[in-house]
């Protein structure tokens, strides 16, 4: 059994929910499967505003599903769990709290704020390369070391399935292309799995194990495409054959492009 298994999910956004300027109700997802296994991390790939992150919130209990299933190791999903972290695009810190507090205030939430959930605190925001941060506030910080803090806040209890949602889109290309890093190293050490939302094909290749493509809305998997690159990776990755192959499958899958025996034809 794959530790992740969503299945048939289909999400109609009533009147009352999307407000009253609508005429009818929106089809967000229409019947949208795939799977994961533990530890791998996956990439959900499709249009601005095709559904992925509707289906994201799905899959951490956030929002209802109309129709269909979300397992995650055998649990059928209902309502947020609390092996779950979730970094958004925008990292919502606390300004009134410190670096240091903002990481652990999921553990206050649980009432497991104690020295070994500081230690561990610690350790995460080292690991980010913010240890010298701990006593600044929010907007003393940079976006990108920002979305750090977010990240380290997310993993401080230790969660099994790690949610993103676009969370590097709003930084520069340089700093986009060092939290790809980061994160693959934490996800290297933490062993966590890892459901990330992009509509950057590259972003999509260079993170994943496997590329989940979605349609325009609603959305439904049209490819999923296994990743053939090992790790660690670097950013020389990005100049090799089999990663420029991969980008141009996904491209094809999203229609960004045609298909390469179409374009052979052609001419």
């Amino acid at each position: 059994m794959a530790f992740g298994v969503i299945k048939n999910v289909r999400k109609v956004f009533q009147l009352e929910e999307i407000g009253w300027s609508a005429l009818e109700p929106i089809v967000a997802l229409d019947d949208a499967s795939f799977r994961f296994e533990e530890g791998e991390l996956v990439a959900l790939l499709g249009p601005s505003g095709c559904g992925k992150t509707t289906l994201l919130r799905i899959i951490g209990g956030l929002i209802a599903k109309t129709a269909g299933s979300v397992a995650i190791d055998g649990r059928e999903v209902t309502k947020p769990m609390g092996d779950y972290g979730f970094v958004f695009q925008t990292p919502s810190l606390m300004p009134w709290r410190n670096v240091l507090d903002n990481v652990l205030f999921p553990m206050e939430i649980l009432r497991k704020n104690d020295a070994a959930a500081r230690r561990h605190a610690h350790e995460l925001l080292e690991l980010v390369g913010l240890s010298g941060f701990l006593s600044a506030r929010p907007h003393q910080l940079s976006g990108g070391m920002q979305q750090r803090v977010a990240l380290c806040r997310a993993l401080v209890h230790r969660p099994r399935l790690l949610l993103m949602d676009e969370p590097f889109g709003a930084l520069d290309e340089l700093t986009r292309m060092d939290m790809n890093d980061l994160l693959l190293r934490i996800r290297h050490e933490t062993k966590a799995s890892v459901l990330f939302v992009t509509h950057s094909i590259s972003e999509a290749v260079y993170l994943s194990d496997k590329v989940v493509v979605f349609s325009k809305r609603p959305a439904r998997v049209v490819k999923e495409i296994t990743i053939p690159l090992s790790y660690p990776r670097s950013q020389n990755v990005r100049f090799t054959t089999a990663f420029t192959t991969a980008e141009r499958i996904a491209s094809e899958a999203l229609g960004v492009v045609a298909p390469a025996a179409e374009e052979a034809s052609a001419q």
